[in-house]
């Protein structure tokens, strides 16, 4: 039987070996790779040259990724998520380079393509088959850290239970404590014998932001122990929205509401945008003539509809669309919102949105840089002046630019539906944005057609 906390005095030396098998696996599968296509493992000089970039980038791409933070409290599927988006960004970044360099002719696409392939499931399989092995260990106690929970109310107790329901993540929660000293005894003055005693591993504080005197006392009796501090703040009765910790000029800060689309974020959302909407202009070509020639023909007036729309940091834009209605319509009218039994469109423009091909003229919106293919769906000015005082939560969406199609679409939620709802579901994928489902919304989008009973 493995004694209990094994892999803990060895932890530094685990994370150098992680980090050489990953390099490991990049190269072994070039080599592999060269020699299913070619049938020798004799590199050229190129290849090799290929390979060592590669081993120079694969540790700075997978840092920037936290591949290798402590993988302790993260879900198995976050994990792999991760380190995907990690090796498709090195493979990226691989093929930026030959291209700049004029390069690209002297490798094979093929091979290029085998080595992402089987890097690809060299790294999954290697650091999947570990991390089973990790949370299987820590399930049984042979990696367990031995944590001791200090705070109060019903957030140190939700807390403690969360932990405990994880047992996969390797943490013992040995004892819960109350940090006012007339509620138990063992604070302050028999804290540090306390922890000494049951050989505390951690001391985690479940306190509020208010409790800063409580905080100070409590570290000034681990003072003379070496056990690791953490602070879980209770901050969830707030508005919180993609919060995270971060360090500016030196001082740790809360991000208690920000948008993700910052750094690598913001340039990968900005890649799939041009690279995507370039593609899809291009094979909807004749279907934009076809229905060009029929709007033109429909009535008389312009072939696109352009309209004020708000996007990302509440800025107007002019979004483009088929013109479905006569010109000087909401002249009349004015703004409205569209419903049910819908009379001002033409017979044509009536199709068109049914089928939601009035949207098709958004992609140039893409390509502009206006707007991306995935996002919360933009509103007219007068209806966001609306809709912010009566919807919870509702100018956050904002924080990303608006898209043709998303999250709360393909879950239903458009046309004259609830608007709390879709932005709960507008919420949900600003809080939870990845390319990985940035694809998945994409490829729903197509699965379920543009046809909506919502969409009129």
């Amino acid at each position: 039987m493995l004694r209990k906390g094994l892999l803990k005095e060895y932890s530094n030396a685990l994370a150098y070996i992680l980090r050489g098998f990953d390099v490991l696996a990049v190269v072994a599968a070039g080599f592999l790779a060269y020699y299913w296509k070619f049938g020798d493992i004799s590199l050229p000089d190129r290849y090799l040259i290929a390979l060592w970039f590669a081993v120079f980038l694969t540790p700075v791409v997978f840092r920037f990724f936290r591949i290798y933070e402590s993988i302790r409290g993260k879900r198995f599927a976050q994990h792999l998520s991760n380190l995907a988006q990690a090796i498709v960004t090195l493979l990226f970044i691989l093929a930026v380079f030959a291209f700049f360099t004029k390069t690209g002719e002297t490798f094979s696409r093929t091979w290029f393509a085998i080595w992402a392939g089987f890097a690809f499931a060299f790294l999954l399989l290697f650091r999947g088959s570990m991390l089973v092995v990790l949370h299987f260990m820590r399930a049984r106690g042979w990696n367990e850290r031995r944590v001791l929970i200090i705070g109060s109310g019903d957030f140190r107790d939700h807390f403690a239970d969360t932990i405990n329901e994880a047992v996969w993540t390797g943490f013992n929660i040995v004892a819960t404590l109350d940090d006012e000293p007339a509620q138990n005894a063992l604070l302050p003055n028999d804290l540090s014998t306390y922890v000494t005693e049951y050989d505390i591993d951690e001391v985690w504080l479940a306190l509020p932001l208010s409790a800063e005197a409580r905080i100070k006392k409590i570290m000034h009796q681990l003072r003379h122990h070496t056990v690791t501090v953490r602070l879980a703040l209770d901050i969830f009765g707030m508005d919180l929205l993609n919060h995270s910790i971060t360090t500016l000029a030196g001082f740790p800060v809360l991000n208690m509401r920000s948008t993700p689309m910052t750094g690598l974020n913001r340039i990968q959302k900005a890649l799939e945008d041009r690279l995507c909407a370039s593609l899809i202009l291009v094979l909807i070509s004749p279907l934009l003539l076809i229905i060009s020639i029929a709007v033109k023909c429909s009535s008389r007036g312009p072939i696109f509809y352009r309209q004020k729309r708000v996007s990302w940091n509440g800025k107007e834009f002019n979004m483009l669309k088929f013109r479905t209605m006569p010109v000087g319509t909401e002249d009349e009218t004015g703004p409205v919102w569209a419903k049910p039994g819908e009379a001002r469109a033409t017979r044509v423009g009536a199709f068109l949105r049914k089928t939601s091909l009035d949207e098709l003229p958004q992609f140039l919106n893409v390509l502009c840089g206006d707007m991306s293919i995935v996002g919360p769906r933009p509103e007219r000015k007068v209806f966001v002046e609306e809709f912010k005082e009566q919807i919870p939560g509702y100018m956050q969406k904002h924080l990303v630019k608006a898209g043709i199609t998303g999250w709360a679409q393909i879950n239903g939620w458009r046309g004259n539906t609830s608007l709390e709802k879709r932005i709960e579901y507008d919420l949900f994928y600003i809080e939870n944005w990845s390319l990985w489902f940035d694809i998945k919304i994409i490829f729903l989008t197509v699965i379920q057609g543009f046809v909506n009973k919502n969409a009129y």
